[in-house]
């Protein structure tokens, strides 16, 4: 995340890139750039400034969990201006075992809390899957339903006034990581591999996980053969026309990014920080209650949105495998006429 600091305001910049040079060379990232948000006039009130979607307080929230004081001094800088234009939620994660309320602040249930407040109708969504699209996979449990099916996939499917029981077993979960061409044939070759973490240790384990997975193709954007770091999630109709709900995010799919519960679900535990904005069609439009996907034939009152990845998908074939990091690739030579051997 950037804070840029202006003389007539301050923009927040959130983006899926380290502030690495091969990060932003020849890899597909996304990046959110808010609107130059003004200094307040009155700075008396704690909770000017903030907009509908509580993006300040969020924001602040957010960079107080640090407990910093080199980040204290951007918090006060963030408290000083007028966010009301801000159209987007923050869904964010801070380390910690999390309770009570706490617990829905962060990670996946922080997800969940905004989407059954705000989100659409689940009798709009109930058949429609949930994407996800990431650069790096943790260790996710034995069975789908320890944690991908169970816990996470019930806060992405969620949706306002719906009872979420058993809605995870009902929505269909689609992924999208590259196979091992998708690196292989890739700008960078075998070496973007090296940003795209996935052990051989960790894929033993969780061998379900390969019949969800789809290939990185971003052909309309001229990006597919750009190795993707950057980690998007949405809810997607199935004639691929409409979103419900798009989130860029810096959360890979680990239970370290997007929590994990504990102690009977009394509690959230987070390893990691992560920070993404979630688009909600209301927030920009409040008689809109779904996206059209760019490119569809779409008239001017529509909202379009424009998506990284190819629809439809491209599963993997009976021939794909998942990019797994640190094994040796030595067969077929990549891009550059290079094998892989990371030992």
């Amino acid at each position: 995340m950037m804070l840029l600091l202006y003389s007539n305001g301050l923009r927040v910049v959130i983006h899926t890139a380290n502030l690495i040079d091969r990060d932003w060379a020849q890899k597909t990232q996304g990046v959110w750039i808010s609107p130059l948000f003004p200094k307040l006039h009155d700075k008396s009130d704690p909770s000017a400034g903030d907009s509908k979607t509580h993006f300040k307080r969020d924001l602040l929230d957010y960079l107080n969990a640090y407990r910093a004081k080199q980040i204290q001094e951007w918090a006060e800088h963030v408290q000083q201006h007028d966010m009301s234009e801000a159209k987007v939620f923050i869904i964010g994660s801070v380390p910690g075992r999390h309770t009570e309320n706490r617990k829905m602040k962060w990670g996946h249930l922080k997800l969940r809390n905004v989407l059954k407040n705000y989100g659409p109708e689940g009798s709009l969504t109930k058949d429609w899957p949930v994407i996800g699209q990431f650069s790096s996979i943790g260790s996710l449990g034995a069975k789908p339903e320890s944690w991908l099916c169970g816990e996470w996939l019930e806060s992405l499917g969620a949706a306002k006034g719906k009872q979420n029981i058993n809605l995870s077993s009902r929505t269909k979960l689609q992924l999208i990581f590259p196979c091992i061409d998708n690196v292989r044939l890739s700008l960078e070759g075998y070496v973007a591999g090296g940003s795209i973490p996935y052990s051989i240790h960790t894929a033993k384990k969780q061998v379900y996980l390969n019949t969800f997975l789809h290939q990185w193709k971003s052909s309309r954007r001229g990006r597919s053969r750009a190795a993707p770091h950057i980690k998007t999630y949405a809810r997607l109709s199935p004639d691929n026309q409409n979103l419900a709900w798009f989130l860029v995010t810096s959360a890979n799919l680990s239970k370290a990014a997007w929590g994990a519960f504990e102690k009977n679900k009394s509690q959230l535990m987070i390893r990691s920080y992560e920070i993404g904005v979630l688009f909600l069609p209301t927030s920009f439009d409040s008689t809109e209650e779904l996206f059209t996907v760019e490119g569809i034939n779409t008239s001017e009152k529509n909202l379009s949105f424009p998506l990284p990845w190819d629809v439809p998908l491209t599963p993997y074939t009976s021939q794909d495998r998942p990019w797994l990091w640190d094994i040796p690739y030595k067969h077929k030579p990549d891009s550059h006429g290079n094998a892989w051997d990371p030992r």
